[in-house]
């Protein structure tokens, strides 16, 4: 028999504020966490703009020589990791934490590292290289470094899937605990790509937005969008099999019921134009949920403000939901965040829960500009108040990978 998994614990650190709090109440009031960048001097690039954590101090965090050797995404994958383990209350007195996973993806890794790193070699000299090279680069360190610093002695697997990352972790944490493999899993991303290569390598693709205003520069779904905004950060929920987290007395935020993932097999960064892939994964989603495509309250939309995307997104939805997409409330909050790639699910997830939890709409803010392409209601601006019982969160990744979930309110059967 099929386990139940539920929402017991979530964490945050992101743009808007280094706590689920802090970032929800961020997009409650609709706050744009996109500035000007700060973390490298980008007076010769086309992109002065980024989503970057704000008030950032790893020692207040970190003893200063174990931060010598965390990667900025791992550090922000284990103060997440960390507060979304204590929000949880899972402890080795309730616990078995041979039988809690971690599930902590990033689209990049530790790109900061491996810039640093390539750079000594190719001005000072291969000796000059650090021995930590390949323990801070590497993309499976999130977890491993969680698992070390929580005790978590489960599976722990890194998912790597572009911007689609943090959403397979999530699904992925959901199916295991679903077959019984494990009591509970941390699950989510990280990202600190806000550096050089990153800037150059998005922005020589044209594909980040070259607005100078922060409030013009990620838009979803407006017809002047001309590319999204890189976002850092890292968001990690816990999942929990219900009758364990019920027999400690967990408090249960939501519940997962439903994961899709497809590909696209097309082209290795633009989605099919039909959104094929996208639609397969939104119904795979919705047959796992056991629900109708007019059950679904809310959507998350990958909404990243480039043309391409959110016009297939759309279209995709369309496709995905029929007569139904005409009432779904939907909205892409990467104004508030920016895009945080391998990060954006599992904050799009929280977001998600929060937004039931709450009983609102997020807005897509600082939209102006109708496209006629992008159709839909993507709550434009303002907070709505609205009955969800439940919501999608849709990602979407280079290469062609798609993956949704949908959350549902909890309720005792």
């Amino acid at each position: 028999m099929e386990k139940r998994v539920v929402i017991t614990g979530m964490g945050a650190i992101t743009p808007l504020g280094n706590t689920v709090k802090d970032t929800w109440e961020g997009i409650k009031n609709k706050v744009c966490g996109i500035d000007n960048i700060t973390l490298l001097d980008a007076s010769d690039f086309k992109t002065s703009l980024a989503a970057e954590v704000k008030n950032y101090d790893e020692l207040e965090y970190f003893e200063k020589k174990e931060a010598k050797r965390l990667d900025r995404y791992t550090q922000f994958a284990m103060i997440s990791a960390r507060e979304a383990f204590k929000d949880s209350k899972i402890t080795q007195n309730n616990t078995d934490l041979n039988r809690v996973g971690i599930f902590i993806s990033s689209g990049i890794g530790g790109l900061t590292t491996i810039q640093e790193q390539c750079g000594n070699l190719f001005n000072k000299g291969h000796r000059r290289v650090s021995p930590m090279f390949i323990p801070m680069g590497i993309v499976n360190m999130a977890s491993g470094n969680v698992a070390i610093d929580l005790g978590l002695k489960g599976e722990s697997i890194s998912i790597v899937s572009a911007c689609a990352s943090s959403t397979h972790a999530i699904g992925e944490a959901y199916r295991t605990i679903k077959q019984g493999y494990e009591d509970a899993i941390l699950a989510g991303g990280s990202e600190a790509p806000i550096i050089d290569a990153g800037i150059a390598g998005f922005e020589n693709m044209k594909a980040l937005s070259s607005s100078i205003d922060k409030n013009r520069a990620s838009i979803p779904f407006d017809k002047q969008r001309d590319g999204f905004v890189m976002g850092e950060g890292g968001c990690t929920v816990v999942l929990e099999e219900l009758e364990h987290a019920k027999k400690r007395g967990a408090k249960i935020y939501a519940e997962v019921i439903g994961y899709g993932a497809t590909s696209d097999a097309y082209h290795i960064t633009s989605p099919t134009p039909d959104g094929d892939g996208a639609t397969r994964a939104m119904k795979r989603a919705i047959e796992d949920a056991k629900i109708n495509p007019e059950d679904i309250d809310y959507i998350n939309a990958h909404g990243t403000s480039t043309h391409l995307n959110d016009s297939t997104e759309t279209l995709a939805i369309k496709n995905a939901l029929g007569d139904a997409s005409k009432k779904v409330k939907i909205s892409s909050t990467k104004g508030n965040t920016g895009h945080l790639l391998g990060a954006a699910g599992a904050l799009e997830a929280i977001i998600c829960t929060k937004a039931i939890e709450d009983q609102i709409i997020p807005p897509t803010i600082n939209y102006k500009e109708k496209d006629e392409e992008c159709d839909l209601d993507i709550t434009p601006n303002e907070v709505v108040k609205s009955n969800i019982k439940i919501a999608m969160s849709n990602s979407l990744g280079f290469g062609g990978h798609n993956a949704s979930i949908i959350i549902k309110k909890y309720e005792e059967e």
